[in-house]
């Protein structure tokens, strides 16, 4: 009996160990479940709550601060390129848009359609690293021919006052013909053969190039420039040197070779050349001489004070002026 209960007994707690075990795995079943939960319903809410950040974050409209600086210290203005405009091309009228400075107001036109990008007219020619819209020989100035003076009319004497005799030598015959009366001498043939020399003023030599511009108004070529102090100075500046250049070529030309010189420069405001300098030469010395000398002695006037107080301290500043001998 007692082995027999005994082992009953041993049955009866096994049930019971049994019942525990199963409890204890529900519960830590229920206890996993539950932390599962916790945990991804964790998850879901931040996620959630930076989904919702990153939006309002994306929708936030841009705003724009206004943040006061100080001023810029003004740019030295930038010279235009200078074009001379001829007085037939003048315009009374200032062109919509300034392309060019010049010595006096012209508007674009052109002979041939546009056929380029350039603002400039289309134009047959010859091909010149110049830009010339015309064709023409040089011409230097000439003051021309100088009036004469009159003759102070003879003066007579009073009657009631008897001229005094002054003694004089025996008059050579040369002098007896003039105190003669004679009727009004007639004109040389010489003297009325020799014409007057007109006046002239200095005009550089021009070949008319070829150029493919953008130009559409038709007419006479030329370009949208406007007459400004500056453009009028520099007119001055070229004429000076161009008249002594041409001058100088007529005497030494057979001194000199084909060839370019290219030199740079400033003009400050007293009007005197500073820093001369030769950036390209491909002639000789004769020629660079003469080109030298035509910048030295050209007589310049002061620069105009509303022309000075828009350049830099230097003055002018004259940055690849081109002397040329071509082979034709």
């Amino acid at each position: 009996m007692t082995t027999a209960e005994f082992m009953i007994g041993r049955s009866a707690d096994d049930a019971v160990e049994r019942k525990q075990e199963v409890r204890k795995i529900f519960w830590a079943l229920l206890a996993a479940l539950v932390i599962h939960l916790v945990i991804g319903y964790t998850l879901a809410s931040f996620n959630g709550l930076f989904s919702k950040t990153v939006a309002v974050e994306e929708e936030k409209p841009v705003e724009l601060t206004f943040v006061d600086l100080p001023p810029a210290a003004p740019a030295v203005p930038k010279n235009s390129m200078f074009m001379e405009t001829d007085e037939s091309k003048q315009s009374a009228a200032p062109p919509k848009e300034k392309t060019f400075e010049s010595n006096a107001n012209s508007v674009a036109a052109s002979q041939l359609p546009a056929t380029g990008e350039a603002p400039l007219p289309s134009q047959e020619g010859k091909d010149r690293p110049a830009v010339d819209l015309d064709t023409h020989a040089y011409s230097l100035p000439n003051e021309g021919a100088r009036p004469q003076p009159s003759a102070r009319p003879q003066e007579t004497p009073s009657p009631s006052v008897a001229p005094s005799v002054q003694p004089t030598s025996t008059p050579l015959p040369d002098q007896l013909a003039m105190l003669r009366p004679t009727a009004t001498p007639s004109v040389r043939p010489s003297a009325a053969a020799t014409p007057q020399q007109p006046k002239s003023v200095y005009r550089p030599l021009k070949d008319q190039t070829r150029i493919s511009g953008s130009i559409s108004n038709r007419g006479i070529s030329s370009v949208n420039a406007l007459g400004t102090p500056l453009g009028r100075y520099e007119k001055i500046l070229k004429d000076a040197i161009g008249s002594r250049w041409y001058a100088y070529m007529e005497a030494r030309r057979d001194l000199t070779n084909i060839g370019t010189l290219q030199v740079h420069f400033f003009i400050d405001r007293s009007g005197r050349v500073k820093n001369l300098k030769i950036t390209e030469n491909t002639s000789n010395e004769a020629f660079a001489n003469i080109c030298l000398q035509s910048i030295l002695e050209a007589q310049l006037p002061p620069i105009p004070e509303d022309v000075a107080s828009t350049l830099p301290s230097e003055g002018l500043e004259i940055e690849g002026m081109n002397f040329i001998i071509y082979p034709n």
